[in-house]
C-alpha cells in the first residue's frame, strides 16, 4: 500500500455516526452528493477546509451510534485517506475496512491541527512535521489486501470471482 500524505484535523473524543453523517440526509444515494455533509454534525464548514487525502485524527469512540455505512462513505467520497484515532466502534472500524479506508488505533496521538502526517501502512508508522514517529500494530495479511484492493467487494471480486 502506497505512503499516505495528508494534513490532520482533529476531533474529540465520542464522535457519532450522526455527527458524521446526519441522518437527514440518508436519502441521498449520489456518493457525491454524500461527500458534501462530511463531519457536518460537528463542523458545517468540515468540506471546504479538507483537501484530498487529509486525515482525521480523533479520541475515543470514533464512529459510535448507528451501523450506518454512509458515515465512512462520506469520509472517503470527502477526500479523507485514513482515520486514526484512540478507539473506534467496532462497526465503525469494520465498515471503514470493508469500504477500503484506513483506520489506525494510536492513543492518545498529539498532532497540530492541519499539520501534515506521513502514514507508511506498509511499514505501521505515522511520522509528524517535527519528525516524531509513532507506531500501531501492523494490519493483517487479509486486511491488507482488502485495503490495496478499494475494500471487500473489489477483493472478492479478485479473489473468489478468479
Amino acid at each position: 500500500m502506497e505512503i499516505i500524505k495528508g494534513r490532520a484535523f482533529k476531533f474529540g473524543d465520542n464522535i457519532d455516526t450522526d455527527q458524521i453523517y446526519p441522518g437527514r440526509f440518508l436519502d441521498i444515494s449520489e456518493h457525491s452528493e454524500i461527500a458534501e455533509h462530511a463531519m457536518e454534525g460537528v463542523d458545517p464548514d468540515f468540506t471546504d477546509k479538507i483537501d484530498e487525502g487529509d486525515i482525521i485524527v480523533a479520541g475515543n469512540n470514533f464512529g459510535c451510534g448507528s451501523s450506518r455505512e454512509h458515515a465512512v462513505i462520506t469520509l472517503k467520497e470527502a477526500g479523507i485517506s485514513a482515520v486514526i484515532a484512540s478507539s473506534f466502534a467496532r462497526i465503525f472500524y469494520r465498515n471503514a475496512i470493508n469500504l477500503g479506508l484506513p483506520v489506525i488505533e494510536i492513543k492518545d496521538m498529539k498532532v497540530k491541527e492541519k499539520e501534515e502526517l506521513i502514514i507508511d501502512i506498509n511499514k505501521s508508522t505515522i511520522k509528524r512535521e517535527n519528525g516524531e514517529k509513532y507506531s500501531f500494530i501492523s494490519f493483517p495479511e487479509q486486511i491488507m489486501e482488502i485495503l490495496e484492493t478499494g475494500g471487500i467487494i473489489n477483493y472478492y471480486k479478485n479473489n473468489v470471482e478468479g
